[in-house]
């Protein structure tokens, strides 16, 4: 274990890591990981304030930067885990964001569960309901879902 210790010790007392840790290539995904870290927090918090349009384009960006970070040579390793975390974070809450729009999460507007559900308990009618949507409506019009 003494040997383990021992080399990461020189190892960061090179000149290469001395350059490594005064690039870019470690700032900007050091910098970059408040995003995931952000939506990982946010995932104990209401869906009610996740935001469609920006879930949608945080996975977009980060999908394009995860391609960046492996196709950019030296290969930026660092940035590419912290956009594939962001990726996987952003989906959560994507899905969290539909299941509660559209009621199947607890608390969800227009969410009832004393109301047993389609195929479960009682037969629907035809003609039941009619002139009425099931959709929820958006409170957050600039949203996507």
């Amino acid at each position: 274990m003494a040997a383990l210790w021992r080399k990461a010790y020189d190892y960061v007392r090179t000149k290469e890591f001395r350059d490594y840790v005064t690039s870019t290539h470690f700032w900007g995904p050091l910098f970059n990981w408040g995003l995931p870290l952000a939506a990982i927090k946010d995932m104990r918090a209401t869906p009610e304030i996740i935001s469609g349009r920006m879930t949608t384009a945080l996975i977009l960006y980060s999908m394009a930067f995860m391609r960046f970070a492996y196709r950019v040579q030296p290969r930026n390793l660092l940035l590419l885990a912290c956009h594939g975390t962001n990726v996987m974070a952003q989906s959560v809450q994507g899905s969290r964001l539909v299941l509660f729009r559209y009621g199947v999460l607890p608390g969800a507007p227009g969410a009832d569960s004393a109301a047993p559900a389609h195929g479960q308990g009682e037969a629907t009618d035809a003609t039941e309901g009619e002139g009425e949507s099931e959709c929820v409506p958006d409170p957050d019009p600039g949203s996507c879902f």
